[in-house]
């Protein structure tokens, strides 16, 4: 199978804008593909919430700097290491640690690093923890990481400084990408669906991005709204643009390995499930310990218990069965075309 499906540019729009039996067949195409590609499969992935801290004050993030509201954290080596090794004995062989953007912890985060992969070698290690300069994605990857998740989030200057305070720079985001790359990770980019600001035309720049990248992780959610940041009085977005976006990426990236998000399950009870019938394949129970899931408030109402969290392991396996796939706790690497 092709581990990519070239999409003229022109025809972007047309899928975005799909409605009646040609939106039924965007969803149809993506779950054949999807089950081609993955064979019904549901990847489990460890999310680790390591910290709360951030330097940046991202207009809609409700860890931004400038929220007094919250109350900070950040887990130790030993803390995360210890939730990993309880993943672990549960039967996952991925960790996701992620966390706001700050700098004093990148010597912390290269030393757990390297003592989860001694420690569980078999395992993956996934790191979300922002922007850092190049020498430090190095030292990570170095350490024993083999997978970053950044999300673009829009590929449109204009739309970026929506989104964010002008100290920070679309160009900056996507050189970090392309270090990532660089440095021999699995990368992961994607967008918030429904952030103000956004269009069709800047969601049609995000897939042209995303075509041209070719990234080994895509991460698409909907926009949730925090109270405590400028954006809050917004609406949230669409769940079914989410689901569209969703499955016009599986279609792009057959072999890609795109989660059925969080912020899914948020605004839909049956959001996780619909995430994957549209053409995700992978899920991210919280194994953040209970006493700091509270704190990790990217966006108002997280769902962080019950199928999304590790102690609901049972209930996830349930519901995804019902979907009529399976969970699989393999490390799921990326597979190139075979």
């Amino acid at each position: 199978m092709s581990e990519h499906q070239e999409i003229d540019a022109p025809d972007f729009a047309a899928l975005l804008l799909a409605t009646g039996d040609d939106a039924l067949l965007i969803g149809s195409v993506a779950g054949e593909t999807n089950r081609a590609a993955h064979h019904g499969n549901v990847l489990v992935r460890g999310l680790l919430e390591i910290g709360n801290r951030c330097k940046n004050n991202c207009l809609y993030c409700g860890i931004r700097s400038g929220n007094s509201d919250v109350h900070r954290y950040s887990m130790n080596s030993e803390a995360i290491v210890e939730s990993c090794r309880q993943a672990y004995k549960l039967g996952l062989r991925t960790f996701v640690l992620q966390g706001g953007e700050w700098p004093a912890d990148d010597a912390m985060v290269e030393h757990t690093v390297a003592e989860i992969a001694s420690l569980m070698p078999e395992a993956a290690i996934t790191l979300s923890l922002g922007e850092r300069p190049r020498e430090v994605y190095h030292r990570w990857r170095v350490a024993g990481a083999c997978r970053y998740l950044l999300r673009h989030e829009t590929a449109s200057e204009c739309h970026y400084s929506c989104l964010h305070p002008s100290s920070m720079k679309l160009s900056e985001r996507m050189e970090c990408l392309d270090n990532l790359k660089a440095e021999g990770y699995q990368t992961g980019c994607g967008m918030m669906v429904g952030s103000p600001g956004q269009t069709v035309e800047t969601l049609c720049e995000d897939l042209k991005f995303i075509q041209l990248f070719k990234p080994e992780m895509i991460g698409i959610g909907p926009f949730i709204p925090h109270k405590s940041t400028p954006l809050g009085v917004f609406p949230a977005g669409s769940v079914e643009l989410t689901l569209r976006l969703i499955s016009i990426v599986r279609i792009m990236f057959p072999l890609a390995n795109i989660p059925s998000t969080t912020a899914l399950a948020t605004l839909s009870p049956d959001g996780r499930e619909r995430g994957l019938m549209a053409g995700a394949n992978v899920v991210m129970p919280n194994i953040t310990p209970v006493n700091y899931r509270g704190d990790y408030q990217l966006y108002e109402r997280k769902a962080s218990s019950g199928a999304e969290s590790v102690e609901g392991l049972d209930e996830l396996r349930n519901r995804v069965e019902a979907a009529g796939m399976k969970l699989d706790f393999s490390r799921g690497d990326f597979k190139k075309e075979s």
